[in-house]
C-alpha cells in the first residue's frame, strides 16, 4: 500500500506557486528569502517524487493492459 502523504500534489502545488510569487515580489529580508527558498525546493522535491511514483502506476497498468490484450488476442486467434 503506498505511503500516506500528509500534502496532496494539488495543495503542493499551489503551495509552490504562491512562494514563487513571494520570492518574485521580493521578500523584505534575506533570511525569509532563504527560508522560503527552502521550503521551495523541499516542495519541489515532493511533487517531483509524486510525479516519479505517477508515472511508474501508468507503466505498470499500460503493461498490464497491453499483457491482457496480447493474451485476449491469442485468444482470438
Amino acid at each position: 500500500m503506498p505511503k500516506k502523504k500528509t500534502a496532496t500534489f494539488e495543495a503542493d502545488l499551489e503551495r509552490l506557486t504562491e512562494i514563487v510569487a513571494l520570492l518574485e515580489e521580493g521578500p523584505e529580508t534575506l533570511a525569509e528569502m532563504l527560508a522560503l527558498y527552502e521550503e521551495g525546493v523541499a516542495v519541489a522535491g515532493r511533487l517531483e517524487e509524486t510525479l516519479a511514483e505517477a508515472e511508474t502506476k501508468v507503466r505498470e497498468l499500460a503493461q498490464a493492459a497491453g499483457d491482457e490484450l496480447a493474451d485476449d488476442e491469442a485468444e482470438a486467434a
